[in-house]
């Protein structure tokens, strides 16, 4: 079975061979600790079994304005797509973010967007992509109307719209959501990924909850969200995952009214429990992740990693899981995520057989 067939199984909530493997982000730290010490003669990802990969474009509004802007003392200057200009220290993992693409009045500082079918935006991907179809589940990836509002807008700012001025939040948030949709139709378009479809990454939430109340989602940001959705649909795309780090699960319900299919990264230390997610909404929505790389995979001994492991490989009984963590960082160890992968390859061959 290939992995695209094994992940759109599993997102139809039907029981492919086995448990597919979702997207685990292995930071470099990790990689290089990996190289060192383990005795696998593979690619990490293959080793870890992953079924997909996400490919994206450059879905910036400015592509052409991205560049070196000279030094201010220590520190470089830098222009980006979004049309933010970073001030960063070398060697520096943050950034200060010291203009916007908004003026303060809500105008646009560079004028319109530039076109979503410019050959530049999608080129880096046009020479792998055939390639990594024949591995994986490809999806094609754009960002979502919250979080690149924030970006042109500055995220103070955009939070303060959001709660001060309703109307102008709108307004920017639908001119985001109609420029990233082009460019997820022409993702999908140029490489073809209809049968498998579209994630929208929207980070929107912290440890306890999204940076906004349900009552704003509703008012603001769902028209955008549907308005994405239904255009990836109309146009063919089997599915539309939704990825936001956080406790997005006060807006779940409303996720899949929207008509989103299934979530990501499924982050269990901020509540989101894959298994009591199955229990809540049954085969309404797909679970896309689920691991703990907070808390249980860094700290947790070799049986606390077992029963969490196996537990979220219960939640996908049937199907409707994809398992998976956020990321992989040099705080697990290689011995936490062999056994990770032991217990995947035990496990997770359907029918389950739990212990």
């Amino acid at each position: 079975m290939t992995s695209q067939e094994r992940v759109m199984i599993a997102l139809d909530f039907r029981e492919p061979d086995r448990v597919p493997v979702a997207p685990m982000g292995f930071w470099s730290e990790f990689r290089e600790v990996w190289e060192q010490h383990a005795d696998a003669d593979q690619p990490i990802e293959d080793h870890f079994m992953v079924d997909i990969w996400i490919a994206v474009g450059d879905e910036t509004p400015y592509p052409s304005l991205a560049g070196e802007l000279g030094q201010d003392g220590d520190y470089a200057l830098h222009r980006d797509g979004w049309g933010q200009v970073k001030r960063t220290r070398e060697g520096a993992s943050f950034f200060e973010q010291i203009e916007v693409a908004y003026t303060e009045d809500g105008a646009l500082r560079h004028g319109d967007f530039e076109p979503p079918d410019l050959d530049s935006r999608y080129q880096r991907i046009d020479a792998v992509i055939e390639e990594r179809k024949r591995r994986y589940a490809v999806f094609a990836k754009v960002g979502g109307p919250f979080i690149r509002t924030g970006f042109m807008r500055g995220e103070e700012q955009w939070l303060m719209d959001l709660a001060a001025d309703p109307p102008m939040a709108a307004e920017m948030v639908m001119r985001t959501a109609r420029h990233i949709t082009q460019i997820g139709l022409e993702e999908l378009r140029r490489w073809d990924l209809y049968d498998t479809g579209v994630w929208i990454f929207d980070d929107m939430a912290a440890t306890k909850g999204p940076m906004f109340s349900p009552a704003t989602a509703e008012r603001i940001l769902a028209p955008a969200w549907h308005y994405m959705v239904e255009a990836f649909k109309d146009a063919g795309a089997a599915k539309v995952i939704m990825h936001s780090d956080g406790n997005i699960g006060p807006l779940l319900d409303l996720f899949i009214d929207l008509g989103f299919d299934g979530i990501n990264p499924v982050e269990y230390h901020t509540g989101l429990d894959p298994v009591r997610l199955r229990e809540r909404y049954g085969d309404r929505l797909a679970l896309l992740g689920g691991l703990d790389n907070a808390i249980i995979l860094p700290c947790g001994d070799p049986d606390e990693v077992r029963r969490h492991v196996l537990d979220v490989l219960s939640s996908g009984q049937g199907g409707g899981l994809v398992i998976g963590t956020h990321s992989v960082g040099p705080d697990i160890s290689v011995a936490t995520m062999k056994l990770v992968r032991e217990l995947m390859v035990r496990y997770g061959n359907y029918p389950l057989r739990l212990p």
